[in-house]
């Protein structure tokens, strides 16, 4: 078998494994908050069943929106699912790694929040241009903690290739850029205490306002790449504070899948046990996520000038 067969198979194999797994982890949330309220709630697969009634059904479209509005959901669920590709997996590295590829991770980000906004923005809703300007104000505090903890990585590790990007950190500083980074997964993903995914109500509508034009396939994308960023980022977490890259290859597998399916029932905990945020707070939330990311960042420059 040639280099290039292994390389393809590499690649497909990956990429089945985000395109199928990744919508486990919404349905693992939602069982958390139903055993939490001690109900049984919908099955963990519900948001497979979802995706397919969505993909059969039609799409309806404003007479006011342009291609645009179809085109931006397919671009951001494109742009989602290369981040992801990009994303190392314990031992077994990365597909494409190149010096500066998670620069690369997080420009794909910001175009998949662009392409949202944009296709909201397509309908001309005044309803959706105000989760538009909430999504954009919020992010750029959300984005400023992740480039945070990404500078604190390559510090750490003297790089910014992403295979590489993972040196364990020591305790201290492990532990408040897992707290950091944990704030900011709930941001990025529009998770309780920053957003509520199933609220319907204007005051409260971040996300969840900018897609409500949306049906069928689009919607099925946008629900689809949501759980694919949603397990980007429980990934970064647990690579960034474990040391799942010093582990052996079946070893770091493990644990990186543990941690994830950790981080998603972490998430069902605090969506139980909190409650949304006012707007006026949210902000002061971002910025401790983005202290918890700071922290450490100074932590290891210091180690770093005295080692």
């Amino acid at each position: 078998m040639g280099r290039n067969t292994v390389t393809v198979l590499d690649i497909a194999v990956r990429l089945l494994a985000w395109l199928i797994l990744a919508p486990l982890l919404p349905g693992i949330i939602t069982k958390v908050k139903a055993w939490v309220a001690c109900r049984q709630g919908p099955p963990v697969l519900q948001l497979y069943y979802d995706l397919f009634r969505l993909w059969n059904k039609g799409v309806v479209m404003s007479d006011l929106a342009s291609p645009g509005f179809l085109i931006a959901p397919a671009v951001t669920w494109m742009a989602v699912v290369a981040a992801a590709l990009l994303m190392p997996l314990g031992r077994a590295g990365c597909v494409f790694p190149f010096d500066g590829d998670v620069l690369l991770l997080i420009y794909l980000l910001a175009l998949a929040r662009f392409c949202t906004a944009w296709g909201a923005m397509e309908t001309g809703s005044a309803f959706e241009g105000m989760g538009t300007v909430r999504e954009v104000s919020f992010a750029v505090l959300a984005e400023i903690g992740i480039i945070t903890a990404t500078l604190t990585l390559a510090i750490q590790s003297g790089t910014i290739t992403l295979q590489h990007l993972f040196a364990p950190l020591p305790g201290p500083s492990a532990a408040l850029l897992a707290v950091g980074l944990f704030i900011i997964l709930l941001a990025e993903n529009c998770r309780v205490p920053f957003d509520d995914p199933t609220t319907h109500l204007e005051l409260t509508m971040i996300h969840e306002v900018m897609v409500l034009d949306h049906s069928g396939p689009p919607l099925a994308l946008i629900l689809h790449g949501a759980s694919v960023k949603l397990m980007l980022f429980a990934a970064f977490l647990v690579q960034a504070v474990l040391p799942v890259g010093v582990m052996s290859p079946g070893a770091s597998l493990a644990v990186l899948a543990l941690g994830v399916v950790l981080v998603a029932v972490a998430v069902g905990l605090v969506e139980s046990l909190t409650a949304r945020l006012a707007f006026r707070r949210t902000p002061l939330l971002l910025t401790i996520g983005f202290l918890f990311c700071l922290f450490p960042l100074i932590l290891t420059w210091m180690g770093g000038l005295h080692g």
